[in-house]
């Protein structure tokens, strides 16, 4: 922390704002001089003053106010504003603005020349520059990132390839363990963007020039048509990056500005996952494993798109994958590669979900994993492969486990065939995990809770509530989170569910007697985690609401 500050202020500023007492001050400066080092690194160690105070005693050497950017999250888009040079020479960057006013924070605010700059920058409007600690406002320069200045390098340069450019832009995602990569045409420029945590951020500006040599050579690897530009094109990738392989799943599609493209990074990692690092609790755990050892059903796991529900499947495969079992997979694509499983992908002219799980279950399996249950055709040539002794695992597109089944009744699956075959349904969703490196508490009353999300009063009863947050920094790349874990709701088929199956009930119905019957909804494993401090009361609501009628004790 950058102490280069007049002493004899520092000591009259101490003791006007009552910091320290006079014989405290004699004694720090008597301890520090012996120490040889300067006051206020003494102050510091010694924990003589806090952080606040000493951001507080520090701006006013400024003669303006400090700004504690450790207790607030500044986006890539603010810090963008301002150009990487810029921000750097004056260790600046924009913490807040609105139509009428942009405001500003540095380290160095008394800069002679930074006052003309940012105004230059933002015209128009009314500037306000504060104080922060220099390492906090270097930590927010993480968001520019090396990808931007590499990619720059390597188009300039006469020896670079394009393959040089595609490779650092998955090497990085893979680096990031980004799920997605996009590269989309804007007005005056091209964007890519990485999808982190199930958040997209932006990556890199990159001119048109660059975009197309990207997209041709994203064609080239796949295989696909360099001179079609109107039409939709899809395909697969495996990428060698530095010696491992890579699979992406690529999908090119025309917009008014230009093509725009999707790359799912298919990485290794996730594959290896285990079901208590996916955030299954051990009894869910348990009751997954207990239907997946009869020798005949149905396992179906329901959540949107990019949800984990492959990931999950694949998990559970992991723990079922022996010698002698025989395991076969049809999928749209294969996501993740495995040795002793038989993998089918599907091509829609040749193969389909229909026609290979008719030729699967001619081949011997034990178990039989369906990428995904689409249509009736799929729907019905799946309950009877569950019926005819063999398990069946698939995915399948519900907002909640009680809604599958009405889902496959409406499809026309016969209720007996439902209710004879259906082992488990699994509802899931994917929340953000906050950052352990920036991770910090803070303790509520439950009044003081309960006044502030009154929706939530019967999920927290304790009389003191510990929660927690990430503040940012460079680990997180300032949002506070690092990573995902499921939160997930189980329908196991009991007698009781059965009976109530072949009436055609609503999913309200089927929810009520899975209640009774000990299941819990998706948005209270969610509560559990929050109060574990794993993840966020604003993460939970963004991907799950509170269940209005149910009360818990």
């Amino acid at each position: 922390m950058d102490t280069a500050f007049d002493e004899n202020r520092i000591k009259d500023l101490l003791l006007r704002r009552n910091i320290l007492s006079l014989q405290d001050l004699e004694n720090a400066l008597l301890l520090a001089k012996e120490a040889k080092v300067p006051l206020l690194h003494y102050l510091i160690t010694e924990k003589l003053i806090n952080r606040t105070q000493l951001g507080e005693l520090l701006s006013k050497f400024f003669n303006t106010f400090f700004i504690d950017l450790a207790t607030v999250s500044i986006s890539r888009e603010q810090v963008l504003k301002i150009p990487e040079d810029t921000a750097r020479r004056y260790n600046v960057v924009l913490y807040a603005e609105d139509k009428m006013t942009t405001h500003v924070t540095s380290s160095i605010p008394d800069s002679p020349k930074l006052a003309a700059e940012m105004q230059h920058l933002f015209p128009a409007k009314t500037l306000g520059i504060s104080y922060s600690f220099p390492e906090d406002i270097e930590a927010t320069f993480a968001h520019y990132g090396p990808l931007e200045s590499k990619l720059m390098t390597l188009l300039h340069n006469p020896r670079s390839q394009t393959e040089d450019i595609v490779d650092e832009i998955f090497r990085e995602a893979v680096k990031q363990q980004a799920s997605d990569v996009h590269i989309e045409p804007r007005e005056k420029h091209s964007q890519i963007r990485f999808r982190i945590d199930g958040i997209l951020h932006t990556i890199a500006d990159i001119n048109t020039e660059l975009h197309t040599m990207i997209i041709n050579r994203l064609k080239i690897l796949s295989k696909l048509r360099i001179d079609e530009h109107k039409a939709s094109q899809d395909s697969a990738i495996r990428l060698n990056l530095d010696g491992v392989a890579i699979d992406l799943r690529l999908s090119i599609i025309p917009t008014l500005l230009g093509e725009k493209t999707a790359v799912r990074v298919l990485a290794q990692y996730i594959g290896n996952l285990t079901l208590s690092e996916l955030g299954l609790s051990q009894s869910m755990q348990k009751i997954l494993i207990e239907s997946s050892q009869k020798p005949f059903g149905m396992i179906l796991v329901t959540g949107p798109t990019s949800s984990g529900k492959t990931t999950t499947l694949y998990a559970l495969l992991k723990l079922l994958n022996k010698p002698e079992v025989n395991i076969t997979t049809i999928e749209d694509p294969v996501e993740y590669r495995v040795d002793g499983i038989n993998q089918i992908q599907i091509d829609n002219l040749k193969v389909t979900f229909a026609s290979g799980l008719r030729s699967i279950v001619r081949q011997d399996p034990n178990i039989v994993l369906l990428g995904e249950i689409r249509d009736t055709e799929t729907a019905e040539i799946a309950v009877n492969a569950a019926l005819t002794g063999h398990l069946l695992l698939s995915t399948f597109h519900a907002n909640d486990a009680a809604t599958a089944i009405p889902r496959l009744l409406d499809m026309g699956v016969e209720p007996f065939l439902v209710a004879s075959t259906l082992q488990l349904v699994i509802s899931q969703r994917l929340v953000r995990k906050i950052c352990l490196n920036c991770k910090v508490s803070e303790t509520y009353t439950k009044a003081r809770l309960h006044e502030a999300l009154p929706k939530l009063k019967k999920y927290f009863h304790e009389e003191t509530i510990t929660l927690y947050k990430g503040t940012g920094c460079k680990k997180c790349a300032g949002t506070g989170y690092r990573g995902r874990e499921g939160i997930h709701e189980f329908l196991k088929m009991t007698s009781a569910i059965q009976e109530v199956v072949m009436t055609h009930p609503t999913s309200k119905q089927i929810w009520d007697i899975a209640k009774r019957e000990g299941s819990m909804p998706l948005f209270y494993e969610g509560v559990e985690k929050i109060k574990a401090g794993i993840t966020t009361i604003e993460e939970v609501m963004r991907v799950a609401s509170p269940e209005e009628e149910l009360e818990f004790k």
